[in-house]
């Protein structure tokens, strides 16, 4: 099996070469071409199971990392985080990494605050402690209390950023975008569209039993449940930017009739 990594900012993944962008890769995420095709395309599939086409000159083939594959990582939790020549903000940008992009730790020692890093595809330099997390351990790793606040909170980080089709960073999302990269920066890869497909950890429940950090969906549409009847999603409704929060109560100032009455169902990771 043929393994990859990102090695820019990020990448548009299409559902077919030269077509529809479907969902975005970012930097240092691994991958697994499927097939390398004619026009210099791969068929890719993501870590979170999600597949679409590259260019190739997106790519790093394993083969080629060097030290970057085994190397311990570090994840952008800031909106972005930029790659300094020297341990200075004055330092010359040496690339930018969006939420969610993986960077390698360089070793060797670094001022206080900075991190020494460097990027796939060999660049190193610095980035700002306070900007990186840890990478998530891969399931639950939060007692469910805490997972379904911590899995609000890191949807409320999006709020106010611009809807963008297939986005899933601060320059813009979409609502399973939102909603997929909120798991995943928490270490739940769940499906990437606005539906519930078996064998991922998203299970359906009745709507009324929807709890904070639980999703809704819609035709077409799908949110994340705040509790109290309020809800963030993105969307390109007429005079909205993008992420945003509304509500289920006709009470409420931000009631949006049309979803609240278009509740199709719910959907947890919080079920056996």
């Amino acid at each position: 099996m043929n393994r990859a990594f990102v090695k820019v900012p990020l990448a548009s993944l299409l559902a077919r070469p030269g077509g529809e962008v479907s969902d975005e890769v970012l930097w240092g995420w691994p991958l697994e071409i499927l097939e390398e095709l004619p026009g210099g395309w791969r068929l890719v599939r993501t870590h979170y199971r999600y597949t679409g086409y590259l260019p190739a000159g997106s790519l790093l083939p394993a083969s080629e990392a060097g030290p970057w594959a085994a190397a311990p990582k570090r994840m952008v939790t800031a909106p972005f985080a930029d790659l300094l020549e020297v341990p200075r903000v004055q330092g010359r940008r040496l690339g930018t990494l969006p939420r969610g992009a993986w960077a390698a730790l360089a070793g060797g020692s670094a001022p206080e605050g900075w991190t020494a890093a460097f990027l796939c595809g060999g660049r190193r330099g610095f980035l700002r402690d306070c900007l990186l997390g840890e990478l998530p351990p891969e399931g639950r790793p939060l007692p469910e209390e805490g997972l379904r606040e911590v899995l609000a909170q890191t949807a409320l980080s999006y709020l106010g950023c611009p809807y963008r089709w297939g986005g899933r960073t601060p320059l813009g999302l979409d609502c399973s975008g939102l909603c997929s990269q909120t798991y995943l920066m928490n270490g739940i890869a769940i499906w990437r569209d606005a539906a519930i497909v078996p064998g991922f950890p998203i299970r359906p429940i009745p709507p009324e039993k929807a709890g904070k950090g639980d999703l809704l969906f819609f035709r077409g549409h799908v949110a994340l449940f705040l509790g109290e009847g309020r809800y963030i999603h993105a969307t390109a409704r007429k005079g909205v930017p993008g992420v945003t929060v509304n509500s289920l109560d006709p009470a409420h100032p931000d009631y949006r009739p049309d979803l609240a009455r278009g509740i199709l169902q719910a959907g947890s990771v919080f079920v056996p």
